[in-house]
């Protein structure tokens, strides 16, 4: 069903406007599931507009495509910053910023499938907003991670984008393959960026790109320091003597 016309805009309202055709972009890709389903017709009509006035906004689709681009990362960058708000210590932050990505991004399917994999977006314009927003929180935190002494100094960018990779590699490959037995989001999610910090927290000890031979050796000698568990208790019930 087409929208009403819209009454012919106030001077001065064309951000309003702009903001409108961005929303109702987001609404109808999210109801498509496919960018190539949305026109700028489309949209128009769900404005309440002609097409030529989405391109007094927007040079062309992909133009428009770029925006809905920036929005999605400004939503996911709030939702990162909600998740781990009130949390001082670093690896906890940090945790908390990929919980929150796994959970926007499977929460957003078709948003994040065009911010992250759809190559109708422009790179730097996608690469513009990710380094001022969930990407440069990712690596604020992997920096003070260092500081604490919980990775190893240096060049925060490796690290940072190992573990975007373990929350967009889990994100979108339960959005491609909802129906295998993934289990529960949360736990799945946990699990796998716990093991993408742990690997970079062990490494510092082993050494850089440690060969499988490095690493049994470290184990092994984690393995004769570690002192042996003490064996439990038990408590033998005596059986009461017979009288006969």
């Amino acid at each position: 069903m087409t929208a009403a016309k819209r009454q012919r805009a106030r001077r001065g309202s064309g951000e309003q406007l702009r903001e409108e055709i961005v929303a109702a972009a987001k609404k109808l890709l999210a109801e498509a599931g496919n960018a190539d389903k949305v026109s700028i017709r489309a949209v128009a009509d769900a404005v309440g507009v002609t097409p030529p006035s989405i391109y007094l906004h927007f040079a062309d689709k992909d133009e428009l495509l770029n925006a809905v681009v920036f929005d999605v990362f400004s939503e996911l960058d709030a939702a990162m910053l909600q998740g781990a708000d009130g949390l001082d210590e670093p690896l906890a932050r940090l945790r908390a910023f990929g919980m929150s990505y796994i959970r926007f991004a499977v929460g957003h399917p078709e948003h994040y499938r065009l911010a992250t994999m759809d190559p109708c977006a422009s790179p730097p314009a996608v690469d513009e907003v990710l380094a001022t927003s969930a990407f440069a929180h990712f690596q604020a935190t992997v920096r003070e991670c260092m500081d604490a002494g919980i990775f190893t100094p240096g060049d925060p960018l490796p690290i940072t984008l190992d573990l975007w990779a373990a929350a967009h590699g889990i994100a979108s490959l339960i959005i491609a393959k909802p129906y295998l037995p993934w289990g529960e989001l949360d736990v799945v999610a946990d699990r796998i960026l716990c093991a993408a910090a742990m690997g970079h927290v062990v490494a510092g000890f082993i050494g850089p790109q440690p060969e499988p031979a490095d690493i049994m050796a470290w184990l092994a000698t984690q393995r004769r320091t570690k002192p042996a568990a003490k064996p439990a208790v038990r408590t033998v019930r005596q059986r009461p003597r017979s009288r006969g």
